[in-house]
């Protein structure tokens, strides 16, 4: 099979080699999935860049976690009716070393979800980690119909995916942008009730839409807005975060705690099984009703890898994917 793969660390245009690899097979309990698409998020080229000071957990990787295509092979204990089956697939290169960025992929088969006729194979393959992560950031503290939510960096892949989400579970959607001007990009539930934080009125704002305060906030920048979260939460709220800038953040302690506020920080690879299922339901659910909507650039061929990993590092208001057609 054709596949995209790195054997070191390092800048996109440097490690990132296009070749043929052997086939791989279904063991027990995986399916194998013919790949239409590839989707890639930020998380992908963190790891193939070592951010974090992160080292290559295997000799070698075939990056991405996300994608769409269809199960032509199954292993032991699978259904055999589950081959000619659509799906999109989560979590492929998650504690594994050979993820979408290839014409095959072998995944445990809860990771392959079937995928409704009314989804097409772009979306499909923006679902995974984005979606779950949002998944996750809105309804890990339970149910949110008759609540508030607050999606910061609505625009990106997380935070739009969150805002529809609430939308979609019956919460009233407030959302941010980082500049006045990014307000005419937005559309749908995000759009409704939406502030720019460099608004100098921003907190005043919020708190227009939510006069009782925030129930429910879904944080990209945990260091730059803890203090405004803290300032709108209503009394027991949940900040849900899945980024910082700094990654040692300062919170005025006293404050959060007479609010009874929780922090949950998410982290996307390891997330209870059950959610993630419950997850993946939920987000199939949402798009087979026509609830979701994704910003997608045009997919690039599995030649311009490079390309799509610099494009995923300079604009967060698309996916980028990877076709693997032709």
């Amino acid at each position: 099979m054709r596949a995209v793969y790195y054997d070191r660390q390092g800048a996109a245009g440097e490690v990132l080699q296009l070749g043929e690899l052997p086939d791989p097979e279904p063991g027990p309990g995986e399916v194998r999935v013919r790949l239409r698409y590839s989707g890639i998020s930020p998380g992908d080229t963190k790891k193939r860049a070592g951010y974090f000071g992160s080292a290559m957990p295997y000799p070698r990787v075939v990056p991405h976690s996300d994608g769409s295509g269809t199960i032509d092979r199954v292993g032991d204990g699978v259904e055999a009716s589950r081959v000619g089956q659509r799906v999109w697939v989560h979590h492929a290169q998650s504690y594994r070393p050979f993820g979408t960025a290839a014409e095959l992929t072998v995944v445990p088969a809860v990771t392959a979800v079937p995928m409704p006729d009314e989804v097409d194979d772009r979306l499909g393959a923006c679902l995974g980690i984005p979606g779950i992560t949002a998944h996750r950031a809105v309804f890990a503290d339970g149910p949110v119909r008759g609540r508030t939510v607050l999606v910061h960096g609505v625009l990106g892949a997380v935070g739009s995916l969150a805002a529809q989400l609430a939308a979609w579970g019956g919460a009233t959607v407030l959302s941010t942008v980082r500049r006045q001007a990014d307000l005419a990009d937005l559309s749908g539930p995000a759009a409704e009730r939406a502030v720019a934080l460099d608004d100098p009125e921003a907190e005043r704002l919020i708190r227009e839409h939510a006069p009782d305060g925030v129930d429910r906030i879904v944080e990209v920048a945990f260091s730059d807005n803890v203090a405004l979260d803290a300032r709108v939460a209503a009394n027991g709220a949940v900040i849900a975060a899945y980024a910082t800038r700094d990654s040692q953040p300062r919170l005025d302690f006293w404050p959060m705690l007479f609010d009874n506020l929780t922090i949950r920080l998410l982290g996307s690879d390891d997330f209870p099984a059950a959610a993630t299922t419950t997850a993946a339901a939920d987000l199939t659910a949402a798009a087979r009703e026509g609830r979701l909507s994704v910003r997608i650039a045009e997919p690039l061929p599995l030649a311009a890898a490079a390309a799509a990993h610099d494009q995923v590092d300079t604009d967060n208001r698309r996916r980028v994917l990877l076709s693997l057609a032709g």
